[in-house]
């Protein structure tokens, strides 16, 4: 069973500012000022940050509605970190997660292991393969 998912993104003749479209929704992707772009939307990288809080906090509902617990508004805030080692500049990324109601321990630890099967987090852990093709 085929399902594909899309998104076509097209980069315009001003600077670094691009248009994505998906299904029927539109976004615009452009850089800081001080990289080059005109500030005029997110930059890829925050986009791929908001994606992976969005899958988390999307997968942690679903699992948490099918055990009919109560987290109430679910926050996920995902911080791309740097630092400098003696291989060269190292980048991860930290979830932190928090919910309105009080969970229990037995609860934390289900949910911090259902959000590392957030499907966009599994991508960008390098379990998808990206096929590059020039058409």
């Amino acid at each position: 069973m085929a399902n594909n998912t899309t998104s076509e993104v097209i980069l315009t003749n001003r600077d670094y500012l691009a248009e994505a479209k998906m299904r029927n929704h539109f976004a615009v992707i452009d850089e800081p000022i001080d990289k080059g772009g005109d500030d005029n939307g997110p930059t890829p990288v925050e986009y791929l940050l908001t994606a992976i809080g969005g899958c988390v906090s999307i997968t942690l509902r679903m699992y948490a509605e099918r055990k009919g617990w109560d987290l109430g508004k679910i926050t996920v805030k995902v911080v791309q970190k740097q630092e400098l080692t003696s291989e060269g500049i190292k980048k991860s990324l930290v979830e932190e997660i928090s919910f309105e109601k009080e969970v229990t321990e037995e609860q934390r630890e289900k949910l911090i292991e259902i959000a590392g099967k957030c499907p966009v987090a599994k991508m960008v852990k390098g379990e998808t393969p990206i096929i590059s093709k020039i058409i």
